[in-house]
């Protein structure tokens, strides 16, 4: 009897699944590798960014329990510190209400700003000086480490800064520019950190500063933004000689004329006040600045062309916040965005932004910092409040950034020159009363941000000192000051005579 027919094995299917498992195994290792990389992206490589943050858990809980670090002017002196308050719990202390608009507050109910509240992370030690150890620092069972910092301000600078603004709204920012160092960055009025710090009379403190019209918590130095008037001449300077549009001896035909009845562009007429002491004459770039002729720089911005003046007032840090300490905002040379032109709507919007009218809005920290690129030599620098974090375990130190080269020398050399006949000029000092300091010379515009309407014109300096090898460029503005030579000029020349007095 033969054996029963076999029955044939469905091994068919037996190759086909091995390149399933192998595509199957692949895509899972490539899974696990990605949330592997992702996750040692973010744990690892950005961590020290995300433990950073402000409204980070860990540093909120560790604000209220852990004594920040002490924030220290650049020589040395305490500018915030703590106190023990009830149940031991430390709060802060500030050693002038000068330093309200950049320091900030650290509030156990409110949460902190300014300067407190950027470097939060690091005041409460929850960040390492070292990025080493600080990478090391989660497999270590170590405690908090706080960090002191030190500042670039000038604690004696910024108190003159506040007195010299008094009762007036406005801003003061004085930089080196070297260095891009912040030496005073005030803004007016202030208000008293310490009765917002405290916990027995921050509740009342703080609802009262939200509820002032004058705005004391808004930091005018880095985010009110302004119509500049002539001090944005300089900003068409910088386009205009840096592009090659202009020349330091270049002049307008039409401009005598135009200051009588105005300058016409596409049916429009841009108004500027006659000058009798220059008569008939058709000026030049130097003339022109001293003088802070609208017509000249109207129609220098024409020749110059809305695409290029946008694109040097981008090189300079329109456009965007700037890389700083703290959050600022932008600066614009038009609200309109996009256009053949540079965004500018027409010619007429265009001539007017020339010499710092229409649409155009700046920040007091933005034209400090065009003072400082032209005090430069045309190079830019990162402006900067810490230089060094000091901790238990370690010390790092903040080393100046350079942003961009603006302009080549030779231009920033006409600017200056330009700058110290609008200040120190037979005719110039007519502009800048008060700005010039006695046995330095001085370099600076002034500006009157028309505001249409009724009210009084914003009042604008911006400037540099000494001229031939500066060391301080400022810009001052107050809200409502009248014209720029009447208030702003002699503010900047007294806090520059304070800043010369305190270095010999």
């Amino acid at each position: 009897m033969s054996p029963p027919p076999r029955r044939p094995v469905a091994r068919a299917t037996l190759p086909q699944l091995g390149p399933r498992i192998a595509r199957s195994g692949l895509i899972l290792t490539l899974a696990f590798a990605t949330i592997a990389a992702g996750a040692g992206y973010w744990q690892v490589l950005r961590a020290g960014e995300l433990v950073a943050r402000p409204d980070n858990p860990a540093v909120i809980a560790a604000a209220r329990t852990v004594p920040r670090g002490t924030i220290l002017d650049r020589n040395g002196a305490t500018l915030a510190s703590n106190r023990l308050g009830a149940n031991d719990e430390p709060y802060r202390i500030y050693a002038d209400r000068s330093l309200s608009g950049v320091l900030g507050y650290a509030s156990l109910a409110f949460g902190s700003a300014g300067l407190e509240r950027a470097y939060e992370a690091q005041l409460v030690g929850l960040l390492d000086p070292d990025p080493v150890r600080d990478l090391l620092r989660k497999f270590q069972a170590r405690g908090a480490d706080p960090q002191d910092l030190t500042t670039t301000l000038s604690l004696d600078l910024q108190k003159v800064a506040v007195e010299l603004l008094g009762a007036d709204r406005g801003a003061v920012v004085a930089i080196d520019p070297r260095t891009g160092d912040v030496l005073a960055l005030a803004s007016t009025p202030t208000f008293d950190a310490n009765a917002v710090a405290d916990p027995a009379t921050s509740r009342v403190a703080f609802l009262a500063l939200q509820g002032d019209p004058a705005l004391p918590l808004l930091p005018r130095a880095t985010q009110g933004r302004y119509v500049p008037g002539s001090v944005f001449k300089i900003v068409t300077a910088i386009a205009a000689l840096g592009s090659g549009s202009v020349q330091a001896g270049t002049t307008f035909a039409q401009q005598p004329q135009a200051e009588v009845d105005g300058l016409l562009v596409q049916g429009f007429r841009v108004r500027d006040g006659h000058h009798p002491v220059t008569g008939d004459r058709a000026l030049d770039f130097m003339s022109a600045t001293e003088v802070s002729c609208n017509a000249w720089y109207a129609l220098a911005g024409l020749e110059t062309g809305g695409a290029t003046l946008a694109d040097y007032a981008r090189r300079l840090g329109f456009e965007a916040p700037l890389p700083f300490d703290l959050p600022t905002a932008a600066s614009q040379v038009t609200g309109n965005r996009g256009g053949p032109d540079g965004g500018f709507a027409d010619r007429v919007e265009l001539a007017n932004a020339a010499y710092g009218q229409a649409e155009t809005l700046v920040t007091p920290l933005q034209m400090a910092l065009v003072a400082a690129t032209v005090a430069n030599g045309g190079v830019l620098m990162q402006p900067r409040l810490v230089t060094q974090f000091r901790g238990s375990t370690g010390v790092r130190s903040v080393e100046p950034i350079t942003l961009r080269r603006v302009m080549d020398g030779g231009t920033a050399g006409t600017i200056r020159d330009a700058m110290v006949q609008a200040v120190e000029g037979r005719l110039g000092r007519a502009f800048t009363s008060g700005a010039a300091v006695p046995g330095v010379s001085t370099a600076g515009k002034s500006g009157t941000a028309e505001l249409g309407g009724s009210g009084e014109p914003h009042s604008w300096f911006i400037g540099f000192a000494p001229a031939d090898r500066p060391t301080i460029a400022i810009a001052v503005i107050v809200e409502q000051g009248g014209r720029g030579g009447e208030r702003a000029a002699p503010l900047a020349g007294r806090f520059l005579q304070a800043y010369f007095a305190s270095i010999e």
